[in-house]
């Protein structure tokens, strides 16, 4: 077996000799980004698309350390995978939106990095789904893989940005806001409107593949562990004394209603496959937001394929493909969860208003 397909095999068990290999793996990724080498790049992103996510991390950290941290003025040399290897490149944005998950400060994403990427996402907004597109209907993923689209995590950047920045000791608040909290604001906007843009193209490629209603991009257990954590960012926020309650009431609904406007989508687009009283539980813990509150209350979602097996892939199974699907005794219906009380004392519950229309439809 040549070197460097020894190096660029995906199971790697934690020992020592492992370490030595992620270290080549590393200097060999970095040079090959540094010197345009398209074949190293494609194997890596395969690499990335099958290793656990543990390891992937890790070669992410080790490209952002190259070119974003330690030599100044590397950033564009980066930026050019987008050309060289549009695959490698979904890939890496795959594994630093994992690696950087904005619960401490270590793990917020360095601007250059965020600007690398916002700017990639705007100029193609496919870059995003390049994996998903080119993965064969038949694969399976392994279970500790990262996602077969970034799209999880950019939607976690985007909704817990605000309290995030505002939180970090190096983003400290004066007077309302501060320089960097002013940088990265402007970019956290543009790539939540790229996310959108993205989700909005999905049903037509769904439609072409027959997998509408049968492939959730956007997994629940993910949202609901984004959902947990925006509680616990609102209540610091709550209990931070350097800002005024009506710039900390103005953060928490910017937070909400990139969260509904997300939720929405995702949903309307087949990206997201739940119930609204799924959407309900997860929300329960969140102040009240008129924008949630319509998501919430929402019409019921209807998949065409509802009733069709899920295909063999999926970002967290790996397992042959259904043969056929049979029938489901019929159940007895369930006790609905009980919602949680709020943890913010100024903010009310969201709430679940039966009788509250939903008319707001898109005008074109």
């Amino acid at each position: 077996m040549h070197p460097r397909t020894e190096i660029l095999q995906p199971g790697l068990q934690g020992n020592q000799a492992d370490e030595s290999r992620m270290a080549l793996l590393g200097k060999l990724v970095s040079m090959a980004v540094a010197v345009g080498r398209v074949p190293i790049l494609e194997c890596a992103a395969t690499w990335l698309q099958r290793a656990h996510r543990v390891y992937c991390v890790r070669l992410a950290q080790v490209l952002v350390d190259d070119y974003c941290s330690m030599v100044p003025g590397s950033v564009p040399t980066l930026h050019n995978i987008h050309n060289a290897s549009p695959r490698f490149c979904c890939q890496f944005i795959t594994a630093v939106t994992t690696l950087y998950d904005l619960t401490t400060e270590e793990l917020t994403p360095p601007v250059e990095l965020l600007q690398m990427i916002v700017s990639w996402i705007q100029d193609d907004p496919r870059l995003v789904l390049v994996t998903f597109l080119n993965m064969p209907l038949s694969s399976s993923q392994p279970i500790s893989s990262l996602d077969v689209t970034p799209l999880g995590g950019l939607v976690r950047w985007c909704v817990k940005a605000p309290l995030a920045y505002r939180r970090d000791k190096k983003l400290a608040v004066t007077n309302g806001s501060s320089e960097s909290d002013q940088a990265v604001g402007p970019l956290f906007s543009a790539l939540h409107l790229s996310v959108l843009q993205v989700l909005m193209l999905l049903p037509n490629i769904f439609n072409e593949k027959g997998l509408f209603g049968r492939l959730a991009l956007l997994q629940l257990e993910s949202l609901a562990a984004l959902t947990s954590d925006l509680s616990r960012l609102l209540d610091q926020a709550d209990k931070q004394t350097h800002t005024s309650s009506a710039d900390t009431h103005a953060l928490s609904q910017l937070v909400l209603d990139r969260l509904a406007q997300a939720l929405q989508v995702a949903m309307a687009s087949g990206a997201l496959l739940c119930s609204r009283e799924d959407l309900r539980t997860i929300c329960s813990r969140l102040p009240h937001n008129n924008l949630l509150q319509l998501v919430l209350s929402g019409p019921v979602m209807y998949y065409n394929n509802i009733h069709t097996p899920p295909l063999a892939f999926s970002p967290h199974a790996a397992h042959s493909p259904i043969p056929s699907h049979p029938a489901h005794p019929a159940h007895t219906p369930h006790t609905p969860l009980a919602t949680h009380p709020s943890t913010h004392p100024q903010y009310p519950a969201q709430p679940f208003m039966t009788g509250m229309p939903f008319p707001f439809r898109p005008s074109h």
